[in-house]
């Protein structure tokens, strides 16, 4: 196997020195780069806001000199090596009209945490869902993260998650402040 060290751009090509075939000038050639560099700079372009665009991987190419194809493989890479685990939105709920949250404990059977979990998770009003081991307060270890519109949705949403999974043992925690949300930084 084959491993790249280097990302070179090919969309250089016909172009030449500085010059475009139509005689003006391009933009500055981007810079060759290893493959850890390029790791890095999309690491960091990525950590922030990404555009909301049709093509979001090509605007952030143009603000690191690079190409898209190569934050595209840069990203591949650091999802392959395990440096990113995950890669989604993050949908800013009070902008989206859900104002009420709550954080909701479950205390089920060790046996059963996959499959209730996966039935926690199946419903859309579910933003998070995990196993907290050891078990908060000696029994709470699946814990729910549920939005609301208005505030007797939430106990709706609550009777629904505790039909649909088949557990009855709960609590419910309201937010009562929302504090300003940070994205971590590793690059």
């Amino acid at each position: 196997m084959l491993l790249s060290t280097s990302a070179f751009s090919a969309s250089e090509r016909n172009e030449v020195q500085g010059k475009r075939k139509n005689g003006k000038n391009k933009r500055p050639r981007p810079r060759l780069w290893t493959m850890e560099e390029q790791v890095k700079r999309t690491g960091k372009a990525l950590q922030g806001e990404i555009p909301v665009e049709k093509r979001p991987f090509r605007m952030i190419a143009e603000e690191i000199g690079t190409t898209e194809e190569d934050v595209i493989n840069a990203i591949r890479k650091m999802r392959g090596d395990g440096t990113i685990r995950k890669f989604g939105a993050i949908l800013r709920h009070r902008k989206a009209g859900y104002t009420v949250n709550a954080m909701v404990l479950w205390s089920v059977k060790a046996e059963d945490v996959e499959e209730k979990g996966k039935a926690f998770s199946a419903l859309r009003e579910v933003t998070h869902c995990y196993e907290r081991t050891p078990a908060f307060d000696g029994r709470y270890n699946i814990f729910t993260m549920v939005h609301a519109r208005e505030g007797e949705e939430i106990l709706e949403v609550v009777k629904r998650l505790s039909a649909t999974a088949g557990v009855g043992a709960f609590e419910v925690l309201e937010s009562i402040e929302e504090f300003k949300k940070s994205s971590m930084e590793y690059f």
